[in-house]
């Protein structure tokens, strides 16, 4: 594939530990996101909103081999679709990306000139409340099961403390 750097390998080895231990695709794709976020927040580009960080990070697991097909027709616009569609073939090797330098280096300008507060706790908190509200309670519900059932019995006691901990901090 392409040349690496020392956080896409650590982001890649999570993303397979996420693998491993059945978690979905989308959370292994997480793993991805977060790498992104962290990168606006060390300011090495911004994003124009959230969901354009969300997408950047989508995009590279998709490149970096992540199971995650690209979205049905309809439900994005048809160019973001063929662009996912783009990445998950590259990334599964059903065709080798071209290098293109310029149109690179021009997007890497363009980002770097963008904002970071997007990145925030108080925009990413904003996105996540928005993301929830399109779902229903069933489907949050199903969501929430399955992340019980797949953090086993010292993820689900790790979490539990922490939750204590946090509530105590905001009370």
């Amino acid at each position: 594939m392409w040349e690496k750097d020392n956080a896409d390998k650590k982001t890649i080895e999570k993303a397979r530990k996420d693998k491993r231990e059945g978690k979905s695709p989308s959370t292994q794709a997480g793993e991805f996101v977060h790498e992104e976020i962290d990168k606006i927040r060390r300011g090495e580009h911004g994003a124009r909103s959230t969901q354009q960080a969300i997408a950047i990070g989508l995009s590279e697991a998709r490149r970096a081999g992540v199971d995650l097909p690209p979205p049905k027709k309809g439900k994005v616009k048809e160019s973001t679709r063929k662009s996912a569609e783009y990445a998950y073939e590259a990334g599964q090797g059903e065709r080798t990306p071209k290098r293109r330098p310029r149109v690179s280096k021009a997007v890497s300008k363009v980002l770097e000139h963008e904002p970071k507060s997007t990145a925030s706790h108080a925009a990413l908190a904003q996105q996540a409340k928005r993301a929830a509200s399109r779902r229903t309670a069933e489907e949050r519900s199903a969501a929430a099961k399955k992340a019980a059932e797949t953090k086993g019995a010292s993820g689900r006691k790790a979490a539990a403390q922490k939750a204590a901990r946090t509530r105590a901090h905001h009370a």
